[in-house]
Protein backbone atom coordinates (compact mmCIF):
# COMPACT_ATOMS: atom_id res chain seq x y z
CA UNK A 1 0.00 0.00 0.00
CA UNK A 2 1.17 3.55 -0.68
CA UNK A 3 -0.14 7.12 -0.63
CA UNK A 4 -0.04 9.25 -3.78
CA UNK A 5 -1.39 12.80 -3.94
CA UNK A 6 -3.42 12.16 -0.81
CA UNK A 7 -4.95 8.91 -2.10
CA UNK A 8 -4.28 5.51 -0.57
CA UNK A 9 -3.52 2.90 -3.23
CA UNK A 10 -3.66 -0.86 -2.72
CA UNK A 11 -0.88 -1.80 -5.13
CA UNK A 12 2.72 -0.72 -5.36
CA UNK A 13 3.73 2.29 -7.46
CA UNK A 14 5.08 1.46 -10.89
CA UNK A 15 7.75 3.43 -12.71
CA UNK A 16 6.65 5.67 -15.57
CA UNK A 17 6.80 3.73 -18.83
CA UNK A 18 7.49 5.53 -22.11
CA UNK A 19 8.40 4.70 -25.70
CA UNK A 20 11.82 6.06 -26.64
CA UNK A 21 12.07 4.81 -30.22
CA UNK A 22 10.48 2.45 -32.72
CA UNK A 23 11.09 1.12 -36.19
CA UNK A 24 8.96 -0.92 -38.57
CA UNK A 25 10.55 -4.30 -39.32
CA UNK A 26 7.82 -6.15 -41.22
CA UNK A 27 4.14 -5.93 -42.18
CA UNK A 28 2.43 -4.47 -39.10
CA UNK A 29 5.39 -5.35 -36.86
CA UNK A 30 7.82 -2.99 -35.23
CA UNK A 31 10.58 -3.02 -32.69
CA UNK A 32 9.81 -0.66 -29.82
CA UNK A 33 12.39 0.53 -27.33
CA UNK A 34 11.05 1.59 -23.94
CA UNK A 35 12.65 3.83 -21.35
CA UNK A 36 13.43 0.66 -19.39
CA UNK A 37 16.10 -0.08 -22.00
CA UNK A 38 14.13 -3.04 -23.36
CA UNK A 39 13.49 -3.43 -27.08
CA UNK A 40 10.39 -5.53 -27.72
CA UNK A 41 8.48 -6.75 -30.78
CA UNK A 42 5.02 -5.30 -31.37
CA UNK A 43 2.63 -7.04 -33.78
CA UNK A 44 -0.27 -4.68 -34.54
CA UNK A 45 -2.44 -7.31 -36.25
CA UNK A 46 -4.12 -8.20 -32.96
CA UNK A 47 -5.44 -4.62 -32.70
CA UNK A 48 -7.07 -4.55 -36.14
CA UNK A 49 -10.43 -6.01 -34.99
CA UNK A 50 -10.93 -2.85 -32.89
CA UNK A 51 -12.49 -0.05 -34.94
CA UNK A 52 -10.18 2.59 -33.47
CA UNK A 53 -7.12 0.75 -34.81
CA UNK A 54 -8.55 -0.37 -38.18
CA UNK A 55 -6.65 2.33 -40.15
CA UNK A 56 -3.39 0.62 -39.14
CA UNK A 57 -4.21 -2.17 -41.60
CA UNK A 58 -2.95 0.24 -44.25
CA UNK A 59 0.82 -0.36 -44.20
CA UNK A 60 1.50 3.25 -45.22
CA UNK A 61 -0.46 4.53 -42.23
CA UNK A 62 1.26 2.06 -39.91
CA UNK A 63 4.71 3.13 -41.14
CA UNK A 64 3.99 6.82 -40.52
CA UNK A 65 3.95 6.67 -36.73
CA UNK A 66 5.36 9.21 -34.34
CA UNK A 67 6.23 9.29 -30.67
CA UNK A 68 4.58 12.06 -28.68
CA UNK A 69 5.74 12.41 -25.09
CA UNK A 70 6.52 8.70 -24.87
CA UNK A 71 3.29 7.57 -26.55
CA UNK A 72 3.20 5.81 -29.94
CA UNK A 73 0.75 7.64 -32.23
CA UNK A 74 -0.53 7.61 -35.81
CA UNK A 75 -2.52 10.04 -37.96
CA UNK A 76 -1.43 13.16 -36.04
CA UNK A 77 -2.52 11.65 -32.74
CA UNK A 78 -5.93 10.41 -33.88
CA UNK A 79 -4.72 6.90 -32.99
CA UNK A 80 -2.50 6.20 -30.01
CA UNK A 81 -1.66 3.42 -27.63
CA UNK A 82 -0.53 4.02 -24.08
CA UNK A 83 2.96 2.71 -23.32
CA UNK A 84 1.61 0.36 -20.65
CA UNK A 85 -0.92 -1.20 -23.03
CA UNK A 86 1.67 -1.35 -25.78
CA UNK A 87 4.15 -3.08 -23.49
CA UNK A 88 1.58 -5.75 -22.60
CA UNK A 89 1.09 -6.40 -26.32
CA UNK A 90 4.77 -6.81 -27.10
CA UNK A 91 7.03 -9.82 -27.05
CA UNK A 92 10.56 -10.33 -25.83
CA UNK A 93 13.06 -9.75 -28.58
CA UNK A 94 16.78 -10.23 -28.65
CA UNK A 95 18.95 -9.09 -31.46
CA UNK A 96 21.07 -11.69 -33.12
CA UNK A 97 24.75 -10.98 -32.74
CA UNK A 98 26.77 -11.41 -35.90
CA UNK A 99 30.17 -12.94 -35.20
Amino acid sequence: MFVSNGYVCASQPTPHLAVESARVVDDLCMLVTFNTGETRLFDATELLPFDAFAPLANRNVFARFSIDHGVLTWLDGDIDIAPEGLYRRTYEWQSEKIA
